[in-house]
């Protein structure tokens, strides 16, 4: 058996181990091995200790600069940071009380609820704080560059309507998942045509480069470094699907949000002051040499901080796209961090659209439960943020141009 047989072999069981979603994967990093690493507060503070865990991504640096500009210690906390090797096992470790929070993708919370990525009727996810809005991309293997940028038509005709094809996402429900199929079903491709498998973020290069996969929907910097290494290119990034989009959260497991209050409270605040800190242009080389090092994401400073700052070199000779407003944002005024129950109702409602659940969920009940506004209403308001009035508004997705009112959400979940 060659080589690159073998290579391949070993990856696909770290990506299958993570098939089996609600169980706890054992997954093979880049080099063929789980990969864990800790950093932890410095000199913390005189608190009991907070675990919160990451997954090596750029949108993991609000929770890492608050640790490394003191502002967890400031607030009396002693915090630890604990890197995860993959989305399933970040949801194990809060359920389980490994970790009390987490950098988390938002949608986590309602897909375990929902029975998309755990066992329906699970709530004891809570949703503290939106992390960050935009930043994560769709990428596929160079082979397919007449799929252009943002073109739906040249799309599905690359990918042959998805028929042989197989594209990764990072956790069943959820945000690359739902950014995945939502684009799919824009371009008129059937769930049932590609395949689509889990896959860790930090591991969607390595299974690129020996063919596991024709694609992905990942976080940066993934989608920069496979433009960097020249083997694949970004078809589209999450900005162009919905502006503005929800992507990461802070979630707290349920022990830790009832037990914990105040502490979580001053865990939001320091991460709105690193937010902040973030969102200033200038502060950017910073925040990608910091979050870069093997502690972190594990990525040269140069691969973060390009897309960081807006600027997307799209790969296979599509020439390049600058953002400003809609680049990855982490603040932007508090827009960014409240934590809106809308947004629960639309991402249920797609998993309903795309057919991972049968039947309509408790939209309200499951939002109700998981969401703690009045928890971030106040972390918010002793910070002097503002916090927006508009939680259950409608609201526009940009690349099918359609409008999502929470109030009539069944015409969302059944639209095709």
């Amino acid at each position: 058996m060659s080589e690159r047989i073998s290579r391949r072999s070993a990856l696909l069981r770290g990506g299958a181990s993570l098939v089996a979603a609600t169980s706890i994967p054992t997954v093979l990093s880049a080099c063929g091995s789980e990969e864990k690493s800790t950093a932890t507060a410095s000199g913390g503070g005189a608190s009991k200790p907070i675990k919160i865990g990451f997954i090596a991504l750029t949108d993991c640096a609000s929770v890492v600069m608050a640790e490394a500009l003191g502002y967890y210690k400031a607030r009396g906390l002693n915090v630890e940071i604990v890197k995860q090797a993959s989305w399933p096992a970040t949801r194990d470790a809060l359920l389980n009380g490994d970790i009390d929070l987490a950098h988390c993708l938002s949608s986590m919370p309602f897909s375990v609820a929902a029975g998309v990525g755990g066992k329906a009727g699970n709530t004891a996810l809570k949703i503290a704080m939106i992390l960050n809005n935009n930043g994560q991309a769709i990428t596929l293997e160079k082979g397919l560059s007449a799929a252009g940028y943002g073109d739906l038509a040249a799309a599905k005709a690359a990918l042959n309507g998805g028929k042989g094809k197989t594209l990764a996402m990072t956790f069943p429900g959820g945000t690359h998942d739902t950014w995945l199929r939502y684009w799919l079903m824009a371009a008129g491709i059937p769930m049932d045509a590609p395949k689509i498998i889990p896959i860790p973020p930090p591991q969607m290069v390595a299974n690129m480069k020996v063919g596991n996969m024709d694609g992905y929907s990942v976080g940066e910097p993934w989608n920069a470094v496979a433009v960097k290494e020249g083997i694949g290119f970004t078809a589209i990034t999450s900005q162009d699907i919905w502006e503005q989009h929800p992507e990461k959260a802070l979630v707290a497991n349920e022990k830790f949000a009832a037990e914990r209050t105040e502490d979580l409270k001053k865990v939001i605040g320091a991460i709105l002051e690193a937010s902040k800190f973030i969102d200033t242009p200038g502060n950017t080389p910073k925040v990608a040499e910091t979050i870069g090092t093997p502690a972190f994401v594990k990525a040269k400073p140069e691969a973060i901080e390009g897309r960081l700052s807006g600027k997307y070199d799209l790969g296979a000779g599509l020439g390049s796209k600058t953002y400003t407003d809609t680049s990855m944002k982490f603040f932007r005024d508090g827009q960014t961090n409240f934590p809106r129950k809308s947004y629960a109702y639309w991402f249920m409602a797609q998993y309903q659209r795309f057919g991972l659940i049968k039947s309509a969920p408790d939209y309200k009940t499951i939002a109700d439960s998981i969401i703690l506004t009045d928890v971030y209403t106040a972390a918010a308001k002793a910070e002097g943020v503002a916090v927006p009035d508009d939680d259950m508004a409608p609201f526009t997705v940009k690349l099918d141009n359609t409008t999502f009112d929470p109030a009539q959400v069944e015409k969302e979940a059944s639209r095709s």
